[in-house]
């Protein structure tokens, strides 16, 4: 199977003439403009490949399908399809913006995890494609306490074996600590997350989210994602209840101290505006209150975007949420970021009265967006006048290949085979909800934006999710001329 998925793929890209790839400031992105990567394992991750300088190489060259052609091809799979009452649909020319199909297109409708593409696109363009998030130490306010201060990075790691690849490590902050102290052993540990004012859940989530394993307690300071078992990278996982405690406590055992001396607090007001650190004390000497001890950072967004979407990561994607409040001085709350990234997403273009969010994750159901808003979205990231967004198509997942699609477009029973490699999307899921919205190109070489919202499932998740793909293979393998 896998051999055979190798081959679609490759003569897909062939026969179509387009690839999706990632765009040509990718260089600088990954650069050190935002702070160098954790160097131990920036040295065992394969260099980048030189960057082609356009996202989509096909544009307007390839045979466009019509709309005629579209809606005979999808009348009857819709119809189908096992959706129920409620179902949602705009397939747009990714090139054109001509509109392919409609149903509903401007009906607000719950998108549950394709949410993460509007949050994608505002962080992207918030914070950049090369912003780092940080997490430093300060020195305390009384002599042998040092501060550690969450900045919202959901990736953060104790050591080598953290959850997530590239990740910022605990183990090197704590040795820029002990540096920065001259020889000075620290004796306690301050926990700092209040960059995230709260609520840890957002009150609108379904009631079993909090223990369900695919979502956290959000805290600017978590190792892991809050998992409780680091090795457990897709799918449920166990959560901590008190992710920056651990965090703390993990910092302090590379400190070596012991958790007893970890507490929450706040870092001196110096340190919260940002003081700057010499490059270490003087020996015998404490440092000033707020006097910065360490810093790590985590990958850059253009990497955090694509965990997120990959594997449908709720806790980055809250966390990065919180980023785009934060670029526009908001709280870093859920409300923050569903109102930063509402902002954010109106400044590129879109109808912001279709766009109502209360997270950034997509498990709140009363976020309600459009299929056209996921589709203009979409066509942004593909085209040339917003390059930031770019990063938004390297994390679609890939049909029988990669993330929440590598099991699916598999079954030649279920007539779907025919979007293996070619479909590149984000999938949603909630009871009675399913979605999916991305792009594909058509057997003709033409791509495709499309969005499939359907908030009134009634048959299951495995008929609807069998239907979603149909619809989408369908476009595949059609000219649709």
């Amino acid at each position: 199977m896998a051999a055979f998925i190798v081959v679609v793929l490759l003569l897909a890209g062939l026969v179509a003439g387009a690839a999706i790839v990632r765009p040509g400031p990718v260089d600088g992105w990954m650069g050190g403009t935002g702070g160098e990567p954790t160097p131990s394992l920036a040295a065992a991750e394969p260099p980048e490949p030189p960057p082609s300088p356009v996202l989509v190489a096909s544009a307007t060259d390839q045979p466009a399908p019509t709309a005629a052609g579209v809606k005979a091809a999808l009348d009857p799979v819709v119809a189908a399809a096992g959706l129920g009452s409620s179902v949602n649909i705009s397939v747009v020319d990714a090139a054109t913006g001509d509109q392919l199909y409609s149903r509903g297109p401007d009906v607000a409708t719950v998108p549950a995890s394709t949410t993460k593409l509007a949050t994608a696109a505002a962080v992207l363009s918030a914070r950049g494609p090369a912003y780092r998030i940080p997490t430093r130490v300060v020195a305390g306010a009384k002599p042998g306490e040092v501060v550690i201060i969450g900045g919202g990075d959901a990736t953060l790691a104790a050591g080598a074996s953290g959850t997530y690849p590239g990740a910022a490590r605990l183990d090197q902050l704590a040795k820029q600590v002990k540096a920065a102290l001259g020889g000075a052993a620290p004796t306690r540990v301050v926990v700092d997350s209040t960059l995230f004012p709260g609520p840890a859940f957002e009150p609108s989530w379904d009631p079993d989210v909090p223990t369900g394993g695919f979502g956290a307690a959000m805290t600017a300071l978590m190792i892991n994602g809050a998992r409780v078992n680091p090795k457990i990278t897709h799918g449920y996982a166990e959560r901590y209840p008190q992710p920056d405690l651990v965090a703390g406590q993990a910092f302090a055992r590379a400190l070596g101290l012991k958790a007893s001396a970890v507490a929450r607090g706040k870092a001196p007001t110096d340190a919260a505006a940002g003081a700057s650190a010499p490059p270490s004390a003087a020996a015998g000497s404490a440092p000033a209150p707020g006097t910065e001890l360490g810093k790590v950072e985590s990958p850059p967004v253009l990497r955090l975007v694509e965990i997120m979407l990959v594997d449908s990561d709720n806790v980055v994607a809250e966390s990065l949420a919180r980023q785009v409040a934060l670029a526009k001085d908001q709280p870093a709350s859920f409300a923050g970021g569903a109102a930063a990234t509402k902002a954010v997403l109106a400044d590129l273009g879109l109808p912001a009265a279709e766009i109502t969010l209360s997270d950034g994750s997509g498990l709140s159901r009363k976020n309600r967006l459009t299929p056209s808003v996921l589709t203009d979205v979409l066509r942004l990231a593909a085209g040339d006048q917003h390059p930031e967004l770019a990063g938004l198509m390297a994390g679609l997942p890939v049909a029988a290949w990669s993330g929440t699609l590598r099991e699916r477009y598999r079954s030649p029973a279920a007539k779907n085979v025919a979007g293996a490699g070619v479909v590149r999307a984000k999938t949603g899921t909630l009871t009675g909800i399913n979605a999916i919205s991305g792009v594909v190109t058509t057997a003709d070489g033409r791509l495709l934006a499309f969005a499939v919202l359907a908030d009134k499932v009634t048959a299951g998740a495995d008929r609807a999710e069998t239907g979603l793909d149909k619809i989408t293979a369908t476009l595949a393998g059609c000219g649709c001329a």
